[in-house]
């Protein structure tokens, strides 16, 4: 398979990319490069790379793939409200627009990476993805919306397939820290005390990022009738934790830390715990390979390992949302 990939260079594309070459695939890979520097440590690098917006792919660049794996996006809710405008231009248009063109190329498959933050504040707990949409974000609504408009495009030799991830956690060499795992296990290692800026009660399905590389190495792979047009949420049904539960689960591995609420934003209003059965009917033969304690201590030992503190924990490199700024800030000026 070649394998046309978008956001290689992030924190689960360079997992993506080292899985497919693992597997024998070849891989191209395309980014913008925003988070270039960030690297916590060195990656395998994708057979071809193209430094290019996602909104500017050709055909050309797309002819001769079989796969495109549409990762790339303003990637989390805070980065998404800096300008909604531009989260949509990148998250919606750009995504449906890519699907347009690769459908246009003869790419039979494109696998795009949604996320399970679509079903915002749950009405109800154990969501499947007949579940309703219950947006709170910016990203949320783009990724609603580019997977209503690429569905309109299934068929004639296109297939697409939409995961809906929960949300990530662990080691990457590409490390974040602006996700919730992440933060907690970071602030402990770096500060000594475990901050949750929230009342800990909101519920989130968590999958460690390797996992979701995984899990689209795997819908790659498929027959293309088990995955065609189909949306799945991609985790596991015993991987649903309330915030304060990681704070719990934390402590245990760092006992001298301390839970501090610090009240910042009070009560979440994202709150959802969602069901993955549907995972395992078209992907029978998938499981996670972390669990989150397993992807923790994993994640405690790279932390160790490299010294992280204080100067890591505050500073730009680990957090996008920083970088991003930081980098808005380069451009304009």
């Amino acid at each position: 398979m070649k394998a046309f990939v978008t956001g290689w260079a992030g924190y689960i594309g360079v997992h993506l990319v080292d899985l497919l070459k693992q597997a024998g695939h070849t891989v191209t890979g395309c980014d913008l490069g925003l988070f270039r520097g960030c690297e916590f440590e060195s990656f395998v690098r994708p057979d071809v790379e193209l430094q290019k917006d996602i909104r500017a792919i050709s055909r050309s660049d797309l002819q001769g793939h079989d796969c495109v794996m549409h990762l790339a996006a303003l990637s989390n809710d805070p980065m998404g409200e800096i300008d909604p405008s531009l989260t949509y231009s990148v998250n919606r248009e750009g995504s449906i627009r890519l699907a347009r063109v690769a459908k246009e190329s003869g790419v039979p498959r494109f696998l795009f990476a949604g996320s399970c933050s679509v079903y915002g504040k749950g009405k109800d707990m154990d969501l499947d993805e007949n579940a309703g949409f219950n947006p709170l974000s910016a990203y949320a609504r783009s990724k609603i919306d580019t997977e209503t408009e690429v569905r309109k495009l299934a068929g004639d030799g296109f297939s697409p397939v939409f995961l809906r991830n929960s949300t990530a956690y662990g080691f990457s060499p590409m490390l974040r820290l602006d996700l919730v795992v992440n933060d907690l296990l970071a602030c402990a290692v770096a500060r000594g005390d475990i901050r949750i800026k929230s009342d800990g009660k909101p519920w989130r399905p968590l999958i460690h990022c390797r996992d979701i590389a995984r899990a689209f190495v795997a819908m790659a792979e498929a027959p293309p009738d088990s995955v065609h047009n189909v949306a799945v949420n991609v985790g596991a049904n015993d991987e649903n934790y309330q915030v304060k539960d990681v704070a719990a689960r934390v402590q245990r591995l760092i006992p001298g830390a301390q839970v501090v609420f610090t009240g910042e934003i009070g009560s979440d209003p994202r709150d959802y715990r969602v069901k993955f059965d549907l995972l395992n009917k078209v992907l029978p033969g998938f499981r996670l390979s972390y669990n989150l304690d397993t992807g923790m201590e994993e994640l405690l030992a790279k932390l160790r390992e490299h010294k992280f503190g204080t100067k890591d924990y505050e500073g730009d490199a680990y957090v996008r949302l920083r970088t991003l700024k930081k980098r808005l800030g380069e451009l304009s000026g």
